[in-house]
């Protein structure tokens, strides 16, 4: 059992949220966690404007490339030709499909002042699942050091909407997703 308090907000306001925890009780560890139609979606300007003021809270955004709660649809993340619900043919970024790029969110944040610390994991292996648990605990480190802003970006996969075994998923993850995000700190500062 978790023996800790909770808040669940709305979808997407996540980070507004831990902002008032975290002044109210900045002592604490203030933990978000957020998928990536959340996160990059309708959380998308609670997201850098929390980070722009390095907010000093830590975000653990799982990244599975597709809308995994509601049915499968394309998220901010979906890859380039990766199919799902609302795109069945697959992710086509030209006109006059028009769907836009994948959003490398950690990259984007690491333009800001306000971040300190930004990791991006996996969970496709048992090596990057241990170098995971690093990259959050130095999320974690910075957190309650006092520093800005940090975020541990989470690669997951989703058999269910991927429409492919665990093992599979495991595979596209180090495919698919790893390349086009690359694993590694990508903001120590």
């Amino acid at each position: 059992y978790f023996d800790f308090d909770s808040v669940q907000p709305a979808h997407g306001r996540t980070p507004a949220a831990a902002s008032a925890v975290k002044r109210i009780l900045n002592d604490h560890l203030v933990i978000c966690y957020q998928g990536d139609g959340d996160l990059a979606a309708i959380g998308t300007a609670e997201t850098v404007h929390a980070a722009n003021r390095g907010e000093r809270f830590t975000t653990v955004f799982i990244n599975n490339a597709i809308y995994g709660m509601t049915g499968g649809q394309m998220a901010p993340t979906t890859l380039v030709h990766q199919k799902a619900a609302t795109a069945p043919l697959g992710r086509d970024p030209e006109f006059p499909a028009g769907m836009g790029y994948p959003i490398k969110v950690l990259e984007m944040l690491a333009t800001l002042q306000g971040t300190t610390y930004l990791a991006r994991g996996a969970t496709d292996t048992a090596a990057h699942v241990r170098q995971l648990k690093t990259y959050i605990r130095t999320a974690f480190e910075a957190q309650m050091s006092g520093y800005g802003s940090t975020m541990v970006e989470v690669l997951s996969p989703c058999p269910t909407n991927w429409g492919v075994s665990p093992v599979q998923a495991a595979d596209m993850v180090a495919e698919k997703l790893i390349p086009y995000y690359p694993l590694g700190e990508i903001k120590n500062t």
